[in-house]
């Protein structure tokens, strides 16, 4: 677990205060690949990459999904699966974003590959491409990186291209607001302590950007937290077995069980930063953060995006956030939405021996 000196903390907490006071700024160096503007789609197969797919998906989703509401939150827990399994749940998850500036938090599932820990991941692009031609990078990122300490993040185009997580998302947000702008940021391997430092930094950040811009949580920015909740069984995971509890009904349903037990605890009702280290704890071994313990991808994305919507929420109004789940699903409890005859398709199994949960939860 990574040692913070006394200095290292002056400088994310007091020291950064102290900066965002008297507004001093820093020059954002650019990115390796500073000639790549925008970011490509990366999954073809469980995404939509045309219009008429997308409308199509859409237009299969359940009704119940698809109700409008007033309600308007300021953050979301959202998955990032196959459309084929999730997409209602995504669609009904999302209905209550209804800002114009979206922080996307999303999971590094790749970080091994780069050798990326103990940092917050962002990207140089422009735009990012989507099913619905392009969507803009807010200017907040820009201004965000020019604010926080370089010690913090890293900006790494390569990391953010190949990482599917958050372009799962980003069609259900351009289909309600054409003009929507998004602020991407990952999140690999970090042990609780960075999370914290990172959201309490990032989170005092915002808090003076959208004061400079007038912006209101919830309708001015909001946050969505890119997670899918358990991987379970024992086929399909490589070499490992992720199935504890087995891989008859029994078994699946303790699986199931535990999750929605995970999210009553730790994950809804009002947040709390011992509720969400409690998260931690059970998702990431105490002695290795860069491992397992129970199996949700966002083992970090969840910590570090609550932690920052939550503080937030306390520097602006002085409460902490409500969780509330809008349901829990997996890809062998629900029905699937037709997708083959779209050119589409699933990018792993669903059955006892292989599937996922997933949970959309909503934070006011």
């Amino acid at each position: 677990m990574k040692n913070f000196k006394f200095q290292y903390i002056l400088i994310f907490i007091f020291g950064m205060l102290s900066s965002l006071s008297f507004g001093q700024e820093k020059n954002v160096a650019n990115s390796s690949d500073s000639n790549i503007k925008l970011r490509h789609l990366e999954d073809t197969i469980g995404f939509p990459q045309y219009k008429w797919q997308m409308d199509s998906i859409l237009s299969r989703i359940e009704p119940e999904d698809k109700l409008s509401t007033l309600e308007i939150n300021k953050a979301t827990i959202c998955p990032h699966d196959d459309y084929a399994y999730a997409a209602g749940l995504y669609k009904k998850t999302l209905s209550s974003i209804k800002a114009n500036t979206i922080v996307l938090v999303g999971v590094a599932h790749r970080a091994r590959n780069f050798n990326l820990k103990d940092k917050i991941i962002l990207g140089s692009y422009d735009q990012w491409e989507t099913a619905y031609g392009t969507i803009k990078i807010s200017p907040l990122r820009d201004r965000l990186l020019s604010i926080i300490p370089d010690s913090i993040y890293m900006v790494h185009d390569e990391m953010m291209q190949l990482e599917h997580s958050l372009e799962a998302i980003t069609p259900f947000l351009q289909q309600k607001n054409n003009n929507v702008e998004i602020l991407p940021m990952l999140v690999p391997y970090n042990s609780f302590e960075n999370m914290d430092a990172f959201s309490e930094v990032i989170s005092i950040a915002l808090s003076d950007l959208m004061k400079e811009k007038n912006m209101k949580y919830g309708k001015g920015l909001a946050i969505v937290i890119s997670s899918d909740a358990i991987h379970y069984g024992n086929e399909g995971w490589g070499s490992s077995n992720l199935a504890p509890f087995g891989v008859d009904s029994l078994g699946t349903a303790q699986a199931y069980n535990k999750d929605l037990k995970i999210i009553e605890s730790f994950l809804t009702n009002e947040i709390s930063e011992e509720g969400v280290k409690n998260f931690n704890k059970i998702t990431v071994k105490e002695e290795n953060y860069m491992e397992y313990n129970w199996t949700w991808c966002g083992r970090y994305s969840i910590p570090f995006g609550i932690l920052m919507s939550n503080k937030l929420n306390l520097l602006l109004y002085n409460e902490p956030l409500k969780g509330t789940l809008v349901d829990y699903r997996s890809s062998i409890h629900n029905p699937h939405i037709q997708v083959n005859d779209l050119g589409m398709g699933t990018t792993a199994p669903a059955n006892s021996k292989h599937w996922v949960g997933y949970a959309g939860i909503r934070y006011h």
